[in-house]
């Protein structure tokens, strides 16, 4: 158990609830309806699997960046809490399981399984060459409600490229916050993120212009579906949501930034989803 709790924090598996339920408004919206048990049982394992991976895989390029930020040296693999070839064996594990199950998906899907993996990788070593990384992250997480219709779909229509970016959109704007954290350990190390190089104003800003972006997106591809006022009102929800969440924080007061990041992001996802199913049925 002891073991288990340690691979639980390591990919903080509770985040997976920013995503998944993105995957899920994919898959719902997809179908105009409650798409099939097998396909939701795939996706849900393909999802997991990939989360797992891609937060495995930061954790293990980052490591050495983690021990040097007092923020995260006591994370398990700085600590020693996990080696590295533990680390590698999970990544192996987590990388088996999205592959088991992408093969039970649309073919389209197998296609195009390659591209997230390579993402993953990708990312970690972003901050050390640009500040564009947020963006890259936003890209990665936007493929959730992207690969959730293709897998069901089989096809790729442009209304699940816009709820695509919707949510790159939504995820680059929290994680311009999340950067906050680390601005001034960031600078020391030579890291680059937005807050490095526009500063906190400039963080607060490019948030607030991408999360209006969010809802511009979702409003697009509300328009290009048959959807009903449930919908919207989801999309009201999550424009309040967001309010609610820049109201938390504000420059030189980051008191309440692990709530705006945290909490709110999980609520908006949820409810978002919980207004699409009731759309849909």
């Amino acid at each position: 158990m002891k073991v288990a709790r340690l691979y639980y924090r390591l990919v903080k598996f509770e985040h997976t609830i920013f995503a998944l339920p993105f995957a899920y408004v994919g898959a719902f919206l997809a179908v105009d309806g409650v798409p099939t048990a097998h396909d939701l049982f795939w996706i849900t394992l393909a999802m997991v699997g990939a989360r797992s991976l891609a937060m495995a895989l930061n954790r293990l390029i980052d490591s050495r960046i983690d021990a040097l930020n007092p923020r995260t040296a006591a994370r398990e693999l700085p600590s020693g809490a996990l080696s590295a070839a533990e680390v590698i064996g999970f990544c192996a594990a987590s990388l088996a399981l999205y592959g088991v199950a992408v093969v039970e998906l649309d073919p389209l899907v197998r296609w195009l399984s390659p591209i997230p993996v390579v993402a993953f990788v990708v990312y970690p070593y972003l901050k050390r060459f640009t500040w564009l990384c947020h963006l890259w992250l936003g890209a990665v997480d936007g493929l959730a409600p992207v690969g959730a219709w293709a897998a069901i779909k089989g096809s790729l229509p442009w209304q699940a490229w816009a709820l695509g970016a919707a949510v790159a959109a939504w995820v680059a704007g929290f994680d311009l916050f999340y950067a906050l954290f680390d601005v001034d350990i960031d600078r020391t190390q030579g890291l680059h993120s937005w807050a490095t190089r526009f500063g906190e104003r400039g963080a607060f800003a490019g948030a607030r212009t991408l999360h209006l972006a969010t809802l511009a997106l979702l409003m697009a591809a509300g328009l290009g579906l048959h959807v009903g006022v449930l919908y919207w009102l989801g999309v009201v929800a999550v424009g309040g949501l967001l309010l609610y969440e820049h109201s938390l924080v504000r420059p030189g007061d980051l008191r309440r930034l692990d709530a705006a990041f945290f909490t709110m992001n999980g609520v908006i996802s949820v409810a978002f989803f919980v207004f699409v199913l009731a759309d849909v049925l």
